[in-house]
């Protein structure tokens, strides 16, 4: 038997999760939070924050969430006050299959919004349904940065995690530690991301003023090679001023053979924005995903 399967059931709560779990089926993996992390007062204060984040927005619906774990149903709820999005979901499922059908909808909604890939995603309907505490919450926290960038969540929050898998040859463990929010430092670097988020969905009225001095920031460096941006959108969307650019704020030559300066088809573009999020990330200056298309 795993040595780390042993482990797990010297831990009581972790034993008592395990055995109210579904059997676990060939090939299946089961992830849970060690009890070690149960009393962590950090993982007890998001959980806190959390639960009076959504029991706030959701006050004049006079709803109150108790658990995080029983969120799932009340998150339409949310995110209709929050992202103002209207969800073709009813407001009561009372069987499982509505519930699920129901829940497949709204976690949708919430990719299209965060703009992320299946594989990106740390939560699933069977997670959110099964009231998986790791899930939820990294759901939770995903939203509450999307939607209330101002909302003060506590920093550096990880949990020890024991994944349970069934395998051809027995039930095999892995533990690990796993972060739910950013440190401190992440966090503060992310706060000027969060004040464009604030600007294009609440100020719009100045996006003009601040397209300007971006026009005039670009110009100012790619000005000394004669080229002249008059719109963000179409000229920066073939790549190739966004890598003149690059080279001119990093001091360093791109070679011609190693992008297109005319592209002549979206192949081609999308080699020259793609080589341009490398070098952002190569350089440390991109530390989120962008989707180059």
């Amino acid at each position: 038997m795993d040595p780390d399967f042993s482990n797990v059931f010297t831990q009581p709560s972790t034993l008592n999760q395990f055995m109210n779990e579904t059997v676990i089926a060939k090939g299946e993996k089961k992830r849970l939070i060690k009890s070690t992390s149960s009393g962590n007062p950090k993982l007890e204060e998001l959980k806190r924050v959390l639960t009076e984040w959504i029991n706030g927005a959701l006050q004049e619906e006079h709803i109150v969430v108790k658990s995080l774990e029983d969120d799932g149903l009340v998150l339409h709820h949310l995110l209709e006050k929050l992202g103002s999005l209207k969800l073709d979901v009813s407001k009561m499922a009372l069987t499982e299959k509505k519930q699920r059908q129901k829940l497949s909808v709204i976690l949708e909604a919430v990719a299209k919004c965060l703009h992320l890939e299946d594989s990106q995603l740390k939560w699933s309907v069977e997670s959110i349904l099964a009231k998986d505490l790791l899930s939820t919450l990294h759901l939770l926290v995903a939203i509450a940065k999307r939607f209330d960038p101002r909302l003060a969540l506590p920093p550096n929050v990880q949990v020890e995690t024991i994944t349970i898998e069934n395998t051809s040859r027995g039930l095999k463990t892995t533990t690990a530690v796993e972060n739910i929010t950013e440190d401190k430092e992440n966090t503060e670097a992310q706060s000027k991301d969060d004040a464009f988020d604030e600007l294009f969905s609440r100020a719009p009225d100045k996006l003009d003023a601040v397209k300007k001095v971006f026009l005039q920031f670009v110009n100012q460096h790619v000005g000394k090679l004669g080229l002249n941006v008059k719109d963000i959108e179409s000229q920066f969307s073939d790549g190739v001023i966004l890598l003149i650019l690059i080279g001119q704020l990093e001091g360093y030559f791109l070679h011609l053979k190693n992008f297109f300066l005319t592209p002549a088809s979206t192949t081609e573009m999308l080699h020259n924005v793609n080589l341009a999020l490398d070098l952002l990330a190569d350089g440390g200056l991109l530390n989120f995903s962008v989707n180059s298309e």
